[in-house]
C-alpha cells in the first residue's frame, strides 16, 4: 500500500498526445471506447495478469482534459478507497470524484490534497473488496 501504481496525462487532443508519446518514448496505447475519452498507455511490458515485468515500472493513461483534471495525476495504491477518502478529508484534503469501478480490475477515485494537487487512488479487486 502507498506505492505509486499508475499515472495519467491530460490531453486536449488525445490522438495528438498518443502520437507524441508513441514517437518519443515508444509507448503503445489501447484506446478505450470513445465515450470514455481514455487510452491506456503501455510504457513497459506486462505479464499475463497485467503486472509490469520490470520491478518498480508502471503504466498509465491519457485522458481528455477537463473539470478538475487539468494536470498530470499520479495514482496511489490503497487497501480501501472509502477509508482513504475519509482520512484525506479529516486531514484537510477533499474528494474530487469518489470510488468508481473499473470492471474486472478494481476501483479508482480522485482527491485534492491540502496543497491543491489532484491525485488518484487505486484499490485492487479482490475477495475482500467491496462490490
Amino acid at each position: 500500500m502507498g506505492a505509486v501504481v499508475h499515472f495519467e496525462v491530460p490531453a486536449d487532443d488525445e490522438e495528438r498526445a498518443r502520437n507524441f508519446y508513441s514517437a518519443v518514448f515508444g509507448w503503445d496505447f489501447q484506446v478505450l471506447p470513445p465515450e470514455m475519452e481514455y487510452s491506456l498507455a503501455m510504457t513497459t511490458p506486462m505479464n499475463e495478469k497485467g503486472v509490469p515485468l520490470e520491478p518498480g515500472a508502471i503504466n498509465g493513461g491519457i485522458f481528455r482534459r477537463g473539470g478538475d483534471l487539468k494536470t498530470p495525476v499520479i495514482t496511489i495504491d490503497v487497501a480501501d478507497i472509502d477509508a482513504a477518502l475519509e482520512q484525506i478529508s479529516r486531514l484537510g484534503g477533499e474528494t474530487v470524484r469518489g470510488r468508481m469501478e473499473v470492471p474486472g480490475s478494481g476501483w479508482n477515485a480522485y482527491f485534492r490534497d491540502p496543497e491543491g494537487n489532484v491525485m488518484g487512488l487505486w484499490q485492487n479487486a479482490g475477495p475482500t473488496a467491496p462490490a
